[in-house]
């Protein structure tokens, strides 16, 4: 019998290559009580407890989070649903120190995604990681190699790739229901108030503010950055792009059965709340364009909740044959004439544009996660390697915009041939924190 760290030294790491998931049932553990600890836990690590925390033979047994009010509250919240109470820890390496836990979710600042992932994988942990799975492209290089190294099991958080609806729609589009699908338009819809400007004060005693920022430079606390404004400060942030395009341009390319685009352009502004300290886009029309002329293209609305075909987000496909619109929900496949010829509902829904995003598709995701660890699936929904794919389109569409060029893409590696974008690339790390693979 090979326990689970002896897969990640000498000999195990070496047999570890040639284990299939059904295999690894066999190992000793692996069909023992599934052990989590949810890291984040202010805001989209709600959906991850309440996930995992439905999932059959599995149990939260660990909080970690930065700011020790948010912890106390998520904690108490969890015990007055009637489950166990959970330890809490402030500074996730005490927690895999040890051995108290199989799987690491992350639902943290965008920062912190690559390096909270690859440590815990080294730790010899499986990890469900939210999106972005990095803060640049080089995170994503750096992710798929230390999961090639560890051969931990990494799901990333594309939760429609488990929904049962899409994946009926990829059927049907496989088996030519709507004939060549030549272009998807996808969108987002919010209605986000100003962020206001603020001040450089001094971190409440209640934020870790050093380990709060973790990976990225030191710097001073501002007063309206933590917890949620720093999506739209590029130091920390990565956009609307990032923070919601990513769900839907992961299921357009997945249904055209595309990758990297030949060129990418982008056309973005600021037209609300003009002079907060807002650093980004709130506005943003993203082109792909892939060879053969097929198309994905995103419009972004941060600002204003006007809907497209009645949803706050969604995709679009057209096809030789006809249209299908599909988000998490459901679907409904059109005629070319435009007429509705089919509707699937799905029995139990998602939330859309809420900034939990809480629903069914995160059960159906954390149960793939959990089949495959115990070899009870043959494979992830949504792997690295594909969710590396889907944030690097994301953070192409960043670069076109803030280097205000249309960039050329090498469709093998998604690299863009502009010096000034391949800048954007990677990041500049504090000292002692490298994202490292």
């Amino acid at each position: 019998m090979i326990d689970r760290r002896t897969m990640m030294t000498g000999a195990g790491a070496a047999l570890g290559v040639a284990i299939s998931a059904r295999s690894y049932a066999q190992i000793k553990g692996a069909n023992d009580r599934l052990r989590v600890a949810v890291v984040g836990v202010n805001g989209r690590g709600q959906a991850h407890l309440s996930a995992f925390a439905k999932q059959p033979n599995v149990a939260i047994t660990h909080m970690v989070d930065v700011d020790s009010d948010v912890l106390a509250k998520r904690a108490g919240e969890f015990a007055a649903r009637g489950h166990p109470a959970v330890k809490i820890e402030r500074d996730y390496r005490r927690l895999l120190d040890g051995k108290a836990v199989d799987i690491v979710t992350v639902a943290t600042p965008d920062h912190w995604h690559a390096k909270l992932a690859i440590d815990a994988m080294d730790a010899g942990r499986h990890c469900y990681l939210e999106k972005p799975i990095g803060i640049a492209p080089a995170e994503g290089e750096a992710l798929i190699a230390a999961q090639r190294r560890t051969r931990r099991q990494l799901q990333v958080g594309n939760q429609q790739r488990s929904s049962p609806e899409t994946q009926q729609l990829a059927a049907l589009i496989r088996a030519g229901e709507l004939g060549d699908v030549y272009e998807a338009q996808a969108w987002y819809a919010n209605n986000r108030k100003s962020i206001g400007n603020g001040t450089e004060i001094a971190p409440p005693p209640n934020l870790d503010w050093d380990l709060w920022q973790g990976p990225r430079p030191r710097g001073p606390y501002r007063s309206n950055l933590v917890h949620y404004n720093w999506h739209w400060f590029w130091k920390y942030g990565t956009g609307e792009i990032c923070n919601n395009a990513m769900h839907e341009l992961d299921v357009a390319r997945w249904l055209m059965g595309l990758t990297y685009p030949r060129t990418v352009s982008a056309r973005g502004a600021r037209h609300f709340y003009k002079g907060d300290d807002w650093e980004m886009y709130d506005s943003l029309a993203l082109d792909l364009i892939y060879d053969d002329d097929r198309a994905i293209r995103w419009n972004g609305q941060s600002c204003n909740g006007q809907l497209t075909y009645g949803r706050g987000r969604g995709v679009l496909l057209l096809g030789t044959k006809g249209s299908a619109v599909v988000d998490r929900n459901g679907f409904e496949l059109y005629d070319l004439a435009g007429k509705p010829v089919r509707q699937v509902k799905a029995a139990a829904t998602s939330e859309t544009t809420g900034t939990v995003g809480e629903g069914v598709l995160d059960v159906y995701h954390a149960r793939n996660f959990v089949d495959v660890i115990r070899g009870q699936a043959s494979a992830l929904a949504s792997p690295i390697a594909e969710g590396h794919i889907s944030t690097t389109l994301c953070h192409l569409g960043n670069m076109a915009y803030r280097t205000g060029s249309v960039l050329t893409v090498d469709p093998a590696t998604g690299k863009p041939a502009s010096a000034e974008a391949m800048k954007l690339w990677s990041v500049a790390y504090q000292p002692g924190w490298e994202v490292r693979a």
